[in-house]
């Protein structure tokens, strides 16, 4: 017999407002699939995380484009379909062996919901059940505390995608309203309710229900501060007048933490979900300026940029506004407790003043890992990892380790490798290397690899030029074994000869 489909409706946002039921069937379920964009992150699985259980298998289901560009041949419809359809085989396979399968669908799985692709594609196929959940409008007007419609009024839901001329004549038609998919749509949609005449009765729901939730009125709103999961909302007409609902201050009614978060090495798409979280919830962003600069704006927080060269005072400072009830993120290029802010942090953290404030670290993809994925595997045996910074170590420390782990065979990777203030370093650490490794070792360069100016250069030991070498870039040195297949790819066999 073939498995179950459920697709299986979240709420708005808070866990609390996931029904009985599906809160059952998520538990119950062999498989629990969830849509993401291409940053993985996936809403829905956040929701339902209180309810999954130990040994499910997730299928995260990544768009493979958004709001952006593609170079799909079918435009971004086509690579929509393909992508619908590519997921359905995937959810097909496992109902075909038995296993059921609930798709997680924020609000309701059929108002606006990612889940209805899947049932058109699959419900005619197996047994079916769509669970209904509390819609976002629904949150939003509890969250303003308005009711939506009385007595005979007529509410209307509408996308902003539409545009502000079609919006503003529908807007004017109608009693009550809610306009869906803000984000980017935000200035039209504002537009629209300004012609309808309607802007000074609207108000603005983020996040509804969630511990992130903001509400004011629409005319107030900044429209770079305005996410997707967000609503514009038109209340009865009968309640105009009536104030929003208090929401606690930053910093109120939750402990102070202090949270070290990792990026990853560039793309946005190589930073964790658990690190965007982490970044989402806090109230103070503290980081040296150019990796703040990765992390977008938001209005409801603080930012303290400084300079890479205060890890203590900046580590002290973030420990001090957790002090007082803050939620502070430490933000940290690559991986923080690689060469990073992790250590800064807890090193502070053990002076007495601080033994109350928690610390915690998210990990972040380290440079190592995208410069070695980059040309293929040469990480695939033993290796390490020296930063030939000599800031905090002496430079003959540095350099006597390099002889060490060269004698040893080890794969090599060097942060760090060469600035301004230090331009000689790399040359004398290839000299070194040279006593003991062939000048035909390979290497592999990788220059601002996840950004914009990425460059991934292939040489050997022996030709290696340190002047076309800076601090946006990481030097891999092979071992012995480490060898240039024919397709071009780096590696290093798993097997060291006997």
């Amino acid at each position: 017999m073939s498995g179950r489909l459920f697709g299986v409706g979240l709420g708005p946002g808070d866990p609390e407002l996931v029904t009985v039921k599906a809160a059952r069937l998520i538990g119950a379920a062999d498989v629990v699939a969830f849509h993401a964009a291409q940053h993985g992150r996936s809403v829905a699985r956040a929701v339902a995380a209180p309810y999954l259980r130990e040994g499910q298998i997730e299928e995260l289901l990544v768009y493979p484009v958004t709001t952006g560009t593609t170079d799909h041949p079918g435009g971004y419809q086509g690579a929509i379909d393909e992508f619908y359809e590519a997921a359905a085989a995937r959810l097909a396979a496992h109902l075909d062996a038995g296993r059921d399968v609930v798709v997680l669908a924020e609000g309701d799985p059929f108002f606006y919901g990612s889940y209805m692709h899947m049932h058109k594609r699959l419900a005619h196929r197996y047994p079916t059940e769509v669970v209904p959940g509390v819609t976002s409008v629904s949150g939003a007007a509890a969250a303003v505390g308005r009711p939506l419609v009385e007595r005979d009024e007529v509410l209307t839901v509408l996308p902003g995608t539409l545009g502000a001329d079609a919006l503003a004549e529908r807007l004017a038609a109608t009693d009550s309203a809610a306009v869906m998919k803000l984000g980017r749509t935000f200035p039209e949609v504002r537009q629209a309710f300004d012609r309808a005449g309607l802007l000074d009765r609207a108000l603005y729901v983020e996040r509804a229900t969630t511990d992130r939730q903001r509400t004011m009125p629409l005319a107030d709103v900044d429209p770079e501060s305005v996410p997707y999961f967000s609503l514009a909302l038109l209340p009865s007409p009968l309640t105009a007048g009536m104030p929003l609902p208090s929401r606690p201050a930053a910093g109120d009614g939750h402990g102070g933490e202090v949270v070290v978060v990792g990026l990853g090495p560039g793309s946005r798409s190589w930073t964790t979900p658990e690190a965007a979280d982490a970044l989402a919830a806090a109230d103070v962003l503290i980081g040296y300026g150019p990796y703040l600069d990765r992390v977008p704006a938001n209005p409801r927080q603080e930012r303290y940029p400084s300079d890479n060269r205060v890890e203590a005072e900046r580590a002290a400072h973030a420990l001090e506004l957790a002090r007082s009830g803050r939620r502070v993120a430490v933000v940290s290029s690559g991986d923080p407790g690689v060469f990073a802010m992790a250590a800064a942090v807890l090193e502070v953290a053990g002076r007495p003043r601080f033994a109350d404030v928690p610390v915690r670290i998210v990990p972040g993809l380290t440079a190592a890992q995208a410069v070695a994925a980059k040309v293929g595997a040469p990480l695939g045996h033993d290796f390490c990892v020296l930063s030939l910074s000599d800031v905090r170590k002496p430079w003959d420390v540095v350099l006597d380790r390099l002889r060490h782990a060269a004698a040893a065979d080890l794969v090599i990777a060097l942060y760090n490798p060469r600035s301004n203030h230090r331009p000689h370093q790399l040359g004398e650490a290839q000299r070194v290397l040279l006593e003991t490794r062939s000048p035909d070792t390979v290497v592999v360069v990788g220059r601002d690899v996840g950004g914009p100016e990425e460059h991934v250069t292939v040489t050997r030991l022996g030709d290696m030029d340190p002047d076309t070498v800076d601090m946006r870039c990481l030097v891999l040195i092979g071992s012995s074994q480490t060898r240039v297949g024919p397709s071009g790819a780096v590696y290093t066999p798993r097997t060291y000869p006997g």
